[in-house]
Order: C-alpha cells, then sequence, then structure tokens
C-alpha cells in the first residue's frame, strides 16, 4: 500500500500545509496510508490531534520521510526527499533548476501543481494556482483598505460625505478578478487594466471599468496567461500606465508570466505622482522583482510623498485555514487522478500528467522545463 507523508512548511511566513484533516478521509479512500509530521498543521490551526481523528498518523520527520512514497508539500522542502520516491506540491520547476536536475539524477517522481494544465476542464479541481490566486486577490484588498488612511466606500455622516477610494487593478486573471469583486463590495470604484483583450468583458461583468490602453496590442498568450512582452512594448506601456495611475488611491498590480521575472507595471515616476495616503499592493514581489519598482517582498515601505508600497507575493500564507483546506482539495483531485487502487500511475501521455510530471525515472519529463535546461546548455 502507498503511503503518502505530509511535511511542515520551513519557508520564512509560511503557515500553510499541504493536506487538512477535513480531507484525509477522502485522500485514504483512495487506498493509501497517511502520515502527518508532527506540528505541521498548527500554523494554520490544524492540531496533531485532528489529524489523528481523521485517520492519518503523526509521525517525526525522519520517520516520514523515511517511510513515505509520496511526499505532500506546499513548496519543496530543505530536507531532500530519498532517491525514488515522489515529491508533490508548488515545486516552481522553471525556476528551480538545480533542484529539477538533483530531481532526474536521483530518480525523484517531481509533480508540481503549479505545471497544471489549465485549461482543461476536468483539471479544474486540481488547479491550486487559481485556489490560491483567489484567496491572494480578496487578501489584497483587505491590505490596501488596512493601509489606506480614508474610507473605501462613499460614506454621509454628520461630519460630511467621504467619496469612494479609487482602486486600479493591473491584472485581470484569477487574483485580479478577486480583487475587483472584493473592492466593488467594499464600495471602491474600481478600474482594471489586463494586456489581454478578452478579459475586458470579465472585467465589466463585476461592475468596474476596463482602462483601455492603445500602447500595447493584445498580449494573450498560451494556457490563458499573458504572453512576456517585447522590451518595446514594455516600455511603451508603461509609459502610458504611468499617465492614469497617478489619478487612483489605490493600485494592486497581479501581473506574473510562468517561469519568468514579473513584468513592471508601475514605475517610480508613476509612485512619484500619486497622492500622499495612497496604497500599492504588489502581488508579483519576490526575490526576481515585482510589478512596482522598489517593492520589497514581505514588506511595507511608506515612499517620502507617503505613497505606501506593500510586497504581499505571499498573501495566501496569511490566510492560512482557508488557503490549505482550498489546496488540500487541489491535491486530493489530482492524487485520485495519479494513485488508482492505492497504487501511483505515472503516465506522461496523459494530458495532465503531461503537465504535471516533471521528473520520472531518471529524466525531465515535462517538455517546457526539458526545454529551458536545453536552452541554458548542458541539459542534466
Amino acid at each position: 500500500m502507498t503511503t503518502v507523508g505530509v511535511v511542515r512548511e520551513r519557508a520564512p511566513g509560511e503557515r500553510r500545509v499541504a493536506m487538512v484533516p477535513d480531507v484525509i478521509g477522502r485522500l485514504r479512500s483512495t487506498g493509501v496510508e497517511v502520515l502527518v509530521e508532527a506540528g505541521a498543521g498548527t500554523a494554520a490551526w490544524f492540531p496533531d490531534e485532528a489529524y489523528e481523528k481523521a485517520g492519518a498518523q503523526v509521525v517525526a520527520a525522519s520517520e516520514l520521510y523515511q517511510a513515505a512514497d509520496i511526499v505532500l508539500c506546499v513548496s519543496p522542502p530543505e530536507q531532500p526527499v530519498r532517491d525514488g520516491q515522489a515529491l508533490v506540491g508548488l515545486l516552481d520547476p522553471l525556476r528551480r533548476l538545480d533542484a529539477v536536475r538533483d530531481w532526474a539524477r536521483r530518480g525523484v517522481t517531481a509533480v508540481s501543481l503549479d505545471q497544471l494544465p489549465r485549461t482543461l476542464s476536468r483539471a479544474q479541481a486540481m488547479d491550486a494556482l487559481s485556489s490560491q490566486a483567489t484567496i491572494a486577490g480578496y487578501r489584497a484588498v483587505l491590505v490596501a483598505a488596512g493601509a489606506y488612511s480614508r474610507y473605501f466606500p462613499m460614506l454621509t455622516t454628520a461630519a460630511g460625505t467621504s467619496t469612494p477610494a479609487k482602486v486600479l487593478i493591473l491584472g485581470a486573471g484569477v487574483a485580479g478578478l478577486s480583487a475587483i469583486g472584493t473592492a466593488r463590495r467594499l464600495g471602491a470604484v474600481v478600474t482594471a487594466y489586463d494586456v489581454r483583450p478578452q478579459a475586458k468583458g470579465e472585467v465589466e461583468s463585476l461592475g468596474a471599468k476596463f482602462l483601455e490602453l492603445t500602447s500595447v496590442e493584445s498580449g494573450a498568450g498560451d494556457g490563458g496567461y499573458a504572453r512576456a512582452l517585447t522590451g518595446a512594448e514594455q516600455q511603451a506601456l508603461q509609459e502610458e500606465l504611468d499617465r492614469h495611475i497617478e489619478r487612483f488611491d489605490v493600485v494592486i498590480t497581479t501581473a506574473q508570466v510562468p517561469g519568468r521575472r514579473p513584468p513592471v507595471l508601475v514605475s517610480a515616476g508613476a509612485l512619484a505622482g500619486m497622492g500622499p495616503g495612497s496604497v500599492v499592493v504588489d502581488l508579483a514581489a519576490s526575490e526576481l522583482g515585482g510589478n512596482v519598482e522598489g517593492s520589497e517582498p514581505e514588506q511595507a515601505v511608506v515612499r517620502d510623498n507617503g505613497v505606501t508600497v506593500i510586497g504581499a507575493g505571499n498573501l495566501p500564507a496569511s490566510m492560512a485555514t482557508a488557503a490549505s483546506t482550498a489546496y488540500a482539495r487541489n491535491l486530493n483531485a489530482l492524487l485520485a487522478h495519479l494513485v488508482r487502487d492505492g497504487v501511483p500511475h505515472i503516465d506522461p501521455a496523459d494530458e495532465i500528467q503531461a503537465g504535471v510530471v516533471i521528473t520520472h525515472q531518471g529524466s525531465v519529463v515535462n517538455p517546457a522545463v526539458a526545454n529551458l535546461l536545453d536552452a541554458l546548455g548542458g541539459g542534466l
């Protein structure tokens, strides 16, 4: 019988856990045994006792890594999985090429949910990027509202009437649409922009205005993502955006391109033109950069002109209970597809597995990752 192990996340600020007690029963129904590292769910308010009550066995990390056939994580653990083991999580293989090489050399089967073919209807229940982006967009608006020193809605009081906040959402993917809906529910006047023309209808269906820009033609890419803009397109877009950004009270940026540095959408010049008390939240902020020039990952910086810039690249971790529950359901759906009668069946020819299986039997089997390795030279 296959044994699945749930590890405790150790990255700074990460409070999520890959599996929650409510989903343990469904996971075990696929014919697997479940081990949970002691304390794995504590930061998300899931105690060890709840896992044991659900039928899992709580063990030390050393025992888990030794006994588990499949290791479940949010992000890759610092401790290497053993040779021949399977690792399933948000592995970010396009940016962790050294780890990919290591997994392949040691015969690890690496399965990454962030490479899921999101256009397949039967893969929707596995779509961890969307579930986490929904939370990020929602949370971003609450973070912005908490930092903004005025009201979001129009309010009429004995002291007078306050005007509603003017909010700009840059990027109308899952996170952007979630942010639009949340800001609208809080009473803000919302405008949004996306390089993909088809996003206009989605933006307007939520009651927001679509910002019409003329400097860049369609930025639609494969798989529902935006494509990477050329250098000239990026410069033209940024210059046109700069002229609009300064009239908004709150700007939330959500634009990311898989495997690439996030595009800069809010320049230092645009920040300088915003009014004191304005707030900018950068959902793409990471060690690679972000959508906002000068944003710092997981930090809030108040500029000299009174504009607050918040680097918020891992907001789902701040809402760990809901984020972990959604993620656990995504993982369970994926494992139900991979495990049959308690035994994993890896088939890179399957259209879902062709996306998510990165390494298997000593080779890099994911085409996008393999092509990137070849382009950089040397392969494995």
